[in-house]
């Protein structure tokens, strides 16, 4: 696209613009959603085992609150506590995929050979701040949406880079956490409205029949390294240690 600064075999860069950065994010989307499927399925995998673990059963709770007549608790459904617990922790031990379908974005975008295994990369380099930088954005984002809802829209902007910067610059959870914060803080607008673009888009796979939320969710991931290149350039080759 005529908006990207191009590299010959070196990837793209989007402009510092909503605009630039969705359309950079679709482009790298197309090259490598079947990864971003295939960690999608690990998560749903392991869903299903946690309900089928917890006792917990989704579909029946609906029913309840639609026949509770508004009267219905949440933590009172059976085996939702448990499952709550260890869905949290299933959701952390799961980030370092994420960073995995970012690192294979990259090389998709330098041109570079992607094996399966760069998408399990971030089990073997930087894990525990991963693992760390999950759990305190889990419970800023918690702790959002704890306060109607709302507010969780306007705090994960400032979250949106702390993935890449952990991945591209090996930083510790708080360094990724603080700097994450401060570039969204200067650019808040265009922070605020690419999150949102970039949600929607994740979120479209509920119209078609729910399943295609396997295709379309890990859309975000892409507009994080979209957002990261915009504004702190395309990461240069990294090099990580071998086991």
């Amino acid at each position: 696209m005529s908006e990207f600064n191009e590299f010959d075999q070196q990837g793209s860069v989007p402009n510092k613009e909503t605009g630039s950065i969705i359309s950079h994010a679709f482009e790298m989307y197309k090259g490598v959603f079947l990864y971003g499927v295939v960690a999608m399925v690990i998560y749903l995998i392991g869903g299903f085992l946690i309900q089928s673990i917890t006792g917990f059963n989704s579909a029946s709770m609906v029913e309840e609150m639609k026949s509770s007549g508004g009267n219905f608790s949440y933590w009172n459904a059976p085996g939702f506590p448990l499952y709550m617990t260890f869905s949290g922790v299933f959701g952390i031990l799961l980030a370092p995929l994420y960073v995995g379908l970012i690192y294979i974005v990259n090389k998709y975008n330098t041109k570079n050979q992607i094996e399966f295994s760069d998408l399990f990369i971030g089990y073997r380099q930087n894990f525990v701040n991963i693992l760390i930088y999950s759990f305190l954005s889990g419970i800023i984002s918690a702790v959002a949406m704890a306060l109607c809802v709302l507010p969780f829209f306007f705090v994960y902007p400032l979250l949106l880079l702390g993935y890449p910067i952990l991945l591209f610059e090996n930083a510790s959870a708080t360094e990724a956490l603080g700097k994450s914060f401060n570039i969204a803080k200067e650019n808040y607008g265009t922070f605020l409205l690419t999150t949102f673009l970039g949600g929607l888009i994740s979120m479209a796979g509920i119209i078609l029949c729910g399943i295609g939320i396997i295709l379309t969710a890990p859309f975000m991931m892409v507009v994080m390294y979209s957002t990261y290149c915009a504004f702190l350039g395309k990461p240069r080759q990294i090099m990580f240690k071998q086991p």
